[in-house]
């Protein structure tokens, strides 16, 4: 499968790549700067091409069959730089993918994007966003998936986790493991037209996304 990356740059999109060169797949590494070509090539990326997601990527899609959206201006950021990626630029996305005919789109999402007003106060305006962009994706007729992780680490995976529709409580998973959930999701059956939340756990991966069934 031919997989267009969204974010390839970013840290989950890096663990991402190094996961899909030891795959079947090939993948293809949007960046916004051409100096970031050769580092990501080296990570995995079968190719990469320059686009923003502000704008129309539609052109850096042709021919993939799948989209993974890891992009993310991060919690952290203004509410207009947040609704430009997290919200407009996802659902940009998914517009050109139903328009060129791609079927699977893979959204990293976020706990509590199910539920905005809930979150904390300084991050509502970023679940919000999430949230606008996952009620596209869920609406758009894509063979979706939403994948909602607790919070991220910088820790070394386990590939062992916890997927739940909604957990108690929010938890930890490393950023790592968030890419191997990505790529097993690319490849289980399952997981299609499924949200679900996944954290740090004691189940392998293979067998939690089993649980979808």
């Amino acid at each position: 499968m031919h997989v267009f990356i969204a974010g390839a740059n970013g840290q989950i999109g890096q663990h991402l790549l190094q996961e899909l060169a030891d795959s079947d797949h090939e993948a293809r590494a949007l960046v916004r700067h051409a100096d970031q070509g050769p580092e990501l090539q080296k990570l995995g990326a079968t190719e990469t091409v320059i686009g923003d997601l502000e704008k129309d990527c539609s052109e850096a899609m042709r021919g993939c069959d799948a989209v993974i959206f890891v992009a993310g201006s991060g919690p952290h950021t203004g509410p207009d730089k947040t609704v430009d990626v997290d919200q407009d630029g996802a659902i940009r996305l998914i517009d050109s993918a139903s328009a060129m005919g791609i079927k699977r789109f893979i959204m990293v999402s976020s706990m509590g994007a199910g539920d905005p007003d809930s979150g904390p106060e300084k991050l509502r305006h970023y679940l919000q966003a999430k949230h606008n962009a996952d009620e596209h994706l869920k609406s758009s007729g894509l063979n979706y998936t939403i994948i909602r992780p607790g919070q991220l680490t910088n820790d070394e995976g386990t590939g062992k986790v916890s997927v739940s529709a909604k957990h108690d409580k929010v938890g930890k998973i490393p950023r790592q493991d968030v890419a191997r959930v990505l790529l097993a999701t690319l490849d289980a059956d399952t997981t299609v037209n499924q949200v679900f939340e996944v954290v740090s756990g004691e189940t392998s991966i293979a067998d939690s996304l089993r649980l979808k069934e």
